[in-house]
């Protein structure tokens, strides 16, 4: 660091190479407290970067020389208040899991450095002590977005797209287009997307300015949740990673977030991903027999010197990894116009249906933009009471039930939303009612109707739920479609749903790498138990995020094997998230608007107005245009690449004591 300016200086693993961004602390006038970023283009070896930071240093003597602020392992962003801008940078992180040889890393600790220098600003102007306590205010309230909590980042996979998309290309026809990525990235899961566009702009809105260079600082955080565990199943060990990334559109606390936007956002918009994975070997890629006896062929010296590929840094026999299952879910609020008032003090303040929309064009945008996301079927299951003395949550029910219906009779009949609405409420509290029972009778037909992704073909000898062994599937399997599971939180009885269905694909992930003859897991097996418990944390964690509590009602109450004890546990949750909502969420909920650069909420939405209510969809998001041929293409020219960041990112063979 300088008066003049920062040097930022990254470098892989091996320090064998180096990178340089130069942020201005210069401004010459007021005006220009404006953000000055500079990336070096140039790749520098270790000698080359140490004798061009010696020549900095020997330059700049007169004025105190060069000086190490510290060690950081990312850039969050910039944010400017009413003086000079911010620069957030990640000084702690921890391991949270491991995805085909790439590190996920979770947020501890961040440190904000203001980027002018103090004596610069004051050259500038004089700042009024009204300015000065401004200033402050809104540095406070930024911080009340806790960044050492659930936030997650990755040097080098893309932690903002599913495994599928990540390893095949996108669900749909329809190719990633700019306005819903940001610097190759789903610009729907960058929480710190505002904060990199003052000195990223560029390269996000125009692929070709400088991507290569400047878009490698960019380090997407995704906020929600990410846990791994393992197990062990017949000697093989099973890596089992839960993966939910929050939304930034539409995001806030409880009832200050309700229904949806006219953007076809929705509050408390999660996507949930669970991925099952073999660990043979660790990558994306392994080695590929018929490759293997190919080559062995034709050169008899390849078992004793590997034949490698001079444009690519893996050896010519791998192909892609058959031991990579993923599925993926999605929970968001009833994407209708309503809102709870909790400025009455009441625990279960009434709900409003805000604007009546007769063609539902926000819902259309959502859905549509599922398709775009996902593909068809979408299984949509309302999960809100059916019948109550005071119409509360029947209101949305039969307001979602008309949106449903008006919508569909647009769609082509085999593209039609899938809408299963279940009163899991009063079922729960019916002694003659099997909760879990329907639930797992929903998943089975959610799992066979969109199946699962798994990166290679399924291994021989498998049998069928009839004992018979069942025909080999010699191709990948692809995910098409999605379960969209809400209640009027989408927290506790949500979660417990989304945990059912990721329990029968549970079952079809570990059938489809060959450790399950049958596709089916009893709840009394070690493996449920470990998944209950992800999920359980999964659940507290997002109900944290939205409600400000932990959730209120767990798997054992709707498998009505809670204990006593749990009541007084249920009570006192529901007493934490009535005091937050109460007294806490407007602070949360300006935070929140600030660090993602969103505008105050208006009293009423502004009018969307579509080319047409009743081809309300786009057709291309309803089609797969690209082969299952295109996608495993796809999924072998990952082998060309991948193997690149071994090199980069992980350390050689050291000795220890």
């Amino acid at each position: 660091m300088l008066c003049q300016r920062f040097y930022l200086v990254a470098f892989n693993t091996s320090q064998t190479k180096f990178r340089i961004l130069k942020v201005d602390r210069t401004p010459t006038f007021a005006a220009q407290l404006g953000l000055n970023v500079t990336s070096d283009r140039v790749v520098y070896t270790r000698t080359q970067m140490q004798e061009l930071l010696d020549m900095i240093a020997e330059g700049n003597k007169a004025t105190g020389g060069l000086r190490e602020v510290g060690r950081f392992f990312g850039i969050v962003g910039f944010i400017r208040f009413t003086s000079t801008y911010y620069m957030v940078l990640i000084s702690k992180r921890s391991v949270v899991a491991l995805i085909g040889g790439h590190y996920i890393y979770h947020c501890d600790e961040t440190k904000i450095l203001p980027v002018c220098h103090p004596s610069v600003i004051a050259s500038l102007g004089a700042r009024t002590k009204a300015m000065d306590q401004e200033e402050a205010r809104l540095l406070h309230t930024f911080r009340q977005v806790d960044l050492s909590k659930n936030f997650y980042f990755s040097y080098t996979y893309d932690l903002t797209n599913t495994l599928q998309e990540n390893l095949t290309g996108p669900t749909t026809g329809a190719e990633k287009c700019s306005s819903h990525t940001a610097w190759g990235y789903n610009e729907k899961f960058v929480w710190n997307h505002n904060l990199l566009l003052p000195a990223f702009r560029s390269s996000e809105a125009d692929p070709r300015s400088d991507q290569d260079t400047a878009s490698e600082w960019v380090l997407p955080l995704v906020y929600g949740f990410v846990d791994q565990a393992k197990l062990s199943v017949l000697h093989c060990t099973i890596h089992v990673t839960l993966i939910a990334r929050r939304s930034r559109h539409f995001a806030g606390a409880r009832f200050l977030k309700r229904g949806t936007d006219d953007q076809g956002h929705v509050a408390n918009d999660v996507e949930t991903e669970q991925i099952v994975s073999q660990a043979l070997t660790t990558p994306f890629y392994a080695p590929d027999k018929d490759k293997k006896a190919a080559r062995m062929s034709k050169s008899p010296r390849l078992s004793e010197d590997t034949e490698i590929d001079e444009e690519r840094s893996t050896p010519a026999y791998l192909g892609p990894n058959p031991r990579f299952t993923s599925y993926v879910m999605h929970r968001g609020s009833i994407p209708i116009y309503w809102t709870q008032d909790s400025t009455n003090m009441s625990p279960r303040p009434p709900i409003e249906i805000s604007v009546v929309d007769p063609y539902y064009s926000s819902a259309a945008l959502h859905f549509d933009d599922m398709f775009r996301r996902y593909g068809s079927p979408i299984i949509v299951l309302n999960l809100i009471k059916s019948k109550e003395k005071q119409p509360r949550e029947v209101k949305l029910l039969h307001a979602f039930s008309e949106c449903v219906a008006y919508l569909n009779q647009f769609l082509p009949s085999d593209k039609r939303l899938r809408y299963i609405a279940w009163d899991m409420s009063r079922a729960s509290k019916s002694r003659d009612q099997d909760v879990i029972g329907v639930l797992e009778d929903i998943a089975e037909e959610t799992v066979a109707a969109t199946n699962f992704f798994h990166s290679g073909p399924e291994p021989n000898g498998l049998a069928g739920f009839d004992g018979q062994e069942e025909q080999r599937r010699s191709t990948i399997l692809l995910q098409s479609g999605v379960a969209r599971v809400n209640c009027v939180d989408c927290l506790d009885r949500t979660n417990a749903a989304q945990f059912v269905i990721g329990k029968a694909a549970f079952g079809h992930q570990l059938h489809a790498l060959g450790l399950l003859t049958h596709p089916s897991l009893p709840f009394d097996s070690d493996a449920v138990d470990m998944l209950t418990e992800m999920y359980h944390d999964l659940g507290d964690t997002i109900a944290l995020q939205y409600g400000g509590s932990h959730l209120v009602n767990t798997m054992e109450t709707y498998r009505k094997i809670n204990q006593w004890t749990s009541h007084s546990r249920d009570m006192l949750e529901g007493l934490k998230r009535y005091y937050a909502n109460s007294f806490v969420d407007a602070d949360k909920q300006a935070a929140i608007n600030l660090f993602l650069g969103a505008d105050s909420d208006t009293a009423f939405p502004s009018r969307n107005v579509q080319e047409s209510y009743q081809q309300w969809y786009t057709p291309e998001y309803l089609e797969t245009s690209v082969s299952l041929a295109e996608r495993q293409r796809r999924l072998a020219d990952l082998v060309l690449h991948d193997g690149n960041f071994w090199a980069e990112y992980y350390r050689p063979s050291l000795f220890t004591e």
